[in-house]
């Protein structure tokens, strides 16, 4: 028998144990700002630099230069200038985390639960926020592992970005509303290590983000097959390179999928 996460009783603890509030993708307060690295790039207070690495792998960076990875296995380090300053991790496949991350890393944070029990994060660095909502995953011989996945979200510059992780199931009522508002989103397209086209189609159009970041392709074949299947609701956008500088006032006026070019 099947089991996902259910409950709303679970969502005031996943998100910050009470500080809901504290989050800004559920359109509330936000934090104190805090300096960090200097950007590479020049950007501006509400800018996020997103940049496709490979994989499932994107770096977020922000005005301060924080700089964060999403489901990193370390074997991408050599197309960065330097450690992330946090990673995300998500454990399905071996190219989606680490057991020794550089020790350089300020912030290491599994997507996996332990024993049953969902894993909580809700870190704040300057004006970033960063918090995961848990997801199950398939186990071994067809059963399923509690809590195996994180979606990760991030509060950075003025928008809110998800990151799908390695999702295997629908997300449930709740877990849609510990999701809350999304800008972004960063979803895999092979269609059948993770949740199948026919499935992530109505989630995407449900979550209503601008923009739309594919990623675990596997080749051309499955990402085309992705894109055919959105059909007219969403503009398909082939970037020149790998990286896109957003906010609130450059999101596309309709639904876009931007498509790095090394993807």
């Amino acid at each position: 028998m099947r089991r996902f996460l259910g409950g709303l009783g679970l969502a005031a603890c996943l998100v910050g144990g009470g500080a809901a509030h504290a989050s800004d993708c559920f359109q509330l307060a936000g934090g104190e700002r805090s300096l960090m690295h200097r950007a590479a790039a020049t950007l501006g207070a509400e800018d996020v630099a997103i940049r496709f690495i490979a994989h499932s792998s994107y770096l977020l960076e922000n005005a301060e230069g924080l700089q964060i990875a999403t489901d990193w296995s370390g074997d991408f380090a050599a197309k960065l200038d330097r450690a992330p300053d946090v990673i995300t991790m998500n454990h399905a496949h071996e190219t989606h985390w680490t057991a020794f991350p550089d020790p350089d890393i300020d912030h290491v944070l599994e997507g996996w639960g332990e024993k049953g029990k969902p894993r909580k994060h809700f870190l704040r660095l300057g004006e970033t926020l960063i918090r995961n909502v848990p997801t199950d995953i398939r186990g071994g011989y067809a059963g399923v592992e509690p809590f195996g996945n994180s979606i990760f979200i991030f509060e950075i510059g003025d928008l809110c970005v998800g990151h799908l992780g390695h999702i295997h199931h629908v997300p449930t009522e709740d877990h849609y509303a510990l999701l809350g508002r999304l800008d972004v989103i960063m979803v895999p397209v092979d269609g059948t290590f993770t949740l199948g086209i026919d499935d992530i189609i109505p989630m995407l159009k449900r979550l209503k983000a601008q923009v739309v970041l594919p990623m675990h392709a596997f080749g051309r074949y499955t990402l085309t097959q992705f894109l055919a299947a959105m059909g007219d609701d969403f503009e398909v956008e082939y970037m020149k390179g790998d990286e896109l500088t957003l906010s609130q006032k450059t999101l596309p006026d309709l639904p876009t999928i931007f498509v790095p070019k090394s993807l």
